[in-house]
């Protein structure tokens, strides 16, 4: 029987992983992508366990990522009457879990992706954006704006925050203003750190404002300062500074804080600035013959350790292994086989994901706090937050998600 064609709308980070597994399984995956081509607008990953575990179902894929190993996070306090180390950790990671924390810049990543896929025979489309999609009993036909169609067994919308997948199938909605925008760049790294020869992943605490740092490449840290902002400057998504707003920043108060916060300000080429948004939770993410996954289905904020693209692959590997249960032939399946595997999806994602979003606004809401009394209660929780109890879980969190070591069911 014919393999069955699935479009992927989306060629960021979960897009071409789901192509590569689906490939490997005999289906038919095509990625349309609505930019021109692969971005460099992204800052960085924290590649974690549970996403290291499903790149690495792909042989030689991981080979191909130029990543960094992060080996600590460090929490510092810059508050004046408080200011020093509040709280440092070493999780013993790679020993337990077979895989670390890598930090990695968002770009390379994508373009190595992008890559893989294509050396797999993965068709890849630039500047495609999906406009429509018309269901059919056995069949999908996704519609471009460019006047391409294009039919296929199933859709799958990896196509992020502003999804037109997801607008394709319960229509457009007005995201919600965070009250919080971020401030971001890459950087040289800091003197601070070359001095101590450690690789970490640190905290800046500050009134008003969180900074965190991630080491990226041998020579370079990507960062970003969650602060209060007003939703006419946050509507700047993912866009450059320009060169006086740049400099405004530069000589601004994040160009003071220690421990390496004013070098990173300070010497970075390009600054971007963006809103942080939330949109309405589902209760389905699918329609039909097309599903939703990664942030098209439910978008995480940075706060909890940027398990945006991790949850992301998480996903993709429930996906695959749903359709290697109910589908093994990789032939068009029906309505009623992906309306049930669907289901199952949703049962395991959306509870998993509704959790984790409640954390991270949690984290955002308790990392940035204004004023000396509130700031001093946040430094407190941060000096006592890592107990065994709280290590002992996260450690679990990444040794059993999204499969054990060794036990992967695709």
């Amino acid at each position: 029987m014919a393999a069955a064609k699935v479009i992927i709308a989306g060629g960021g980070i979960a897009g071409p992983v789901l192509a590569m597994l689906l490939k490997a399984k005999e289906y038919d995956p095509v990625i349309y992508e609505r930019n021109d081509g692969p971005t460099d607008t992204g800052l960085s990953l924290g590649l974690q366990p549970n996403g290291l575990r499903v790149l690495e179902l792909i042989p030689g894929l991981l080979d191909k990522i130029d990543r960094f190993s992060i080996d600590e996070a460090i929490h510092y306090s810059a508050l004046p009457e408080d200011e020093g180390e509040l709280a440092r950790n070493k999780f013993p990671l790679t020993e337990i879990c077979g895989h670390g924390i890598d930090g990695a810049k968002w770009s390379v990543v994508q373009r190595a992706l992008i890559e893989a896929a294509q050396e797999r025979g993965v068709p890849v489309h630039f500047g495609h954006d999906l406009v429509d999609l018309e269901q059919h009993e056995h069949s999908v036909i996704a519609k471009f704006a460019n006047g391409k169609m294009e039919e296929a067994s199933f859709v799958v919308g990896c196509d992020g925050f502003e999804s037109n997948t997801r607008i394709c199938l319960f229509g457009k909605e007005k995201a919600v203003f965070t009250g919080l925008t971020q401030t971001g760049g890459i950087s040289p790294v800091p003197e601070f750190y070359k001095a101590k020869g450690s690789h970490p992943v640190f905290n800046i605490y500050t009134d008003g404002a969180h900074m965190i740092g991630i080491f990226i490449n041998e020579t370079q840290v990507s960062w970003a300062i969650t602060h209060r902002g007003s939703e006419g400057h946050a509507k700047e998504l993912w866009r450059a500074l320009d060169e006086g707003r740049q400099k405004e920043l530069k000589e601004g108060p994040f160009s003071k804080l220690p421990f390496g916060g004013r070098d990173l300000v300070r010497t970075a080429d390009t600054i971007i600035k963006y809103g942080l948004y939330r949109r309405s939770e589902l209760q389905s993410w699918h329609k039909g013959r097309v599903v939703l996954i990664g942030d098209a289905a439910r978008p995480l904020s940075p706060h909890i350790g940027g398990q945006g693209a991790n949850q992301a692959l998480e996903d993709v590997y429930h996906l695959v292994r749903l359709l290697v249960k109910h589908n093994p032939s990789a032939s068009a399946p029906s309505t009623t086989t992906l309306e049930t595997l669907f289901g199952e999806l949703e049962q395991l994602r959306i509870p998993r994901t509704a959790e984790l979003a409640k954390r991270a606004q949690k984290m955002g809401e308790m990392q940035v706090v204004s004023g000396a009394e509130a700031c001093r209660k946040r430094n407190d929780i941060v000096r006592t937050m890592f107990t065994p109890e709280v290590r002992k879980a996260i450690i679990e969190g990444y040794l059993k998600s999204p499969f054990e070591p060794g036990k992967s069911e695709i």
